[in-house]
């Protein structure tokens, strides 16, 4: 017992506390993933999600479950932001978004700004990263209003943050206004906060997306990002090039909206992006039709 592991100490005495061993527990075999009904063997992360929640808050990431996937879909889940920014999404799916980003090592969660104090205590030490959105999702609150949102999320445990560019100022060539905006989300950011900028690409004309992407490199930011996922349209691959071939390769692309396909989200790979924002992760990973319940 002196060699215990931290994670391994929990998890046995999470399995002690279980009513008694099981003959599903007994056999080493998920009665679940049998087809069976659950016996509280403690090895099914879907049914077992407070045993999930200790293993996560004390460091683990990979969560062996009966869902496997394969090496493509592993590299294409370490560059997912599992994204959860649905209004009415309650705390227990926030819960279950953290259980499944720590499960399928995903980049991050991305959730809004009132639940990053729970997701920076489940995913703590998971290598996890949390995510949250500043300005969401118009971009036209004041820079001000930013940057405070931007320090008191960071206070509660983001360590990456999408903030909506402001499009107003964008289309009325206000370029010294859209960039000091940046500038302070990145200067309340640094030096360990991730910031990527939310372009709206659907609102843009080429001209403007090009940009924005200087706008968003001239003032420090690290991504540019295409959507919001609330306006009329979402990733596409011409995009994703346009952007890449703007910005370089010393900056990130973000994909988001619309990639709810592991087809679509090699394609938005292949075009340059090297972060995804997608709700239907488990089912790009999978790369079958699994429908996420939010």
């Amino acid at each position: 017992m002196d060699n215990e592991t931290l994670v391994e100490r929990v998890t046995r005495e999470v399995m002690d506390a279980l009513n008694g061993p099981s003959p599903s527990a007994s056999s080493g075999s998920c009665a679940v993933a049998n087809g069976g009904d659950c016996l509280g063997c403690g090895q099914c992360v879907t049914n077992c999600p407070d045993l999930v929640d200790r293993l996560i808050s004390n460091g683990a990431c990979r969560i062996s479950s009966t869902l496997g996937i394969g090496e493509v879909e592993s590299r294409i889940a370490r560059m997912i932001d599992h994204t959860l920014l649905k209004p009415e999404a309650d705390e227990e799916q926030v819960r279950q978004l953290c259980r499944e980003a720590a499960t399928y090592c995903f980049a991050s969660v991305c959730i809004n700004p009132t639940w990053v104090e729970l997701c920076s205590r489940l995913l703590r030490r998971s290598g996890v990263k949390v995510c949250t959105v500043i300005g969401f999702p118009l971009g036209a609150t004041t820079s001000e209003t930013k940057a405070y949102e931007t320090r008191d999320t960071i206070g509660k445990g983001a360590t990456e943050v999408d903030m909506v560019m402001n499009v107003g100022d964008l289309k009325s060539r206000e370029y010294r206004k859209v960039k000091e905006d940046i500038q302070g989300v990145v200067r309340a950011s640094r030096p360990n906060v991730l910031v990527k900028v939310i372009l709206e690409t659907c609102l843009l004309t080429d001209e403007e997306k090009v940009k924005a992407c200087e706008l968003s490199r001239e003032a420090g930011a690290d991504f540019v990002k295409t959507s919001t996922g609330f306006g009329s349209g979402g990733a596409t691959a011409e995009d994703i090039a346009l952007m890449r071939k703007t910005v370089g390769a010393e900056m990130g692309v973000k994909a988001s909206g619309g990639v709810r396909t592991f087809e679509t989200a090699q394609e938005m790979t292949r075009a340059g992006a090297t972060r995804i924002g997608a709700s239907a992760s488990l089912k790009i990973i999978k790369a079958k039709d699994v429908e996420t319940e939010y």
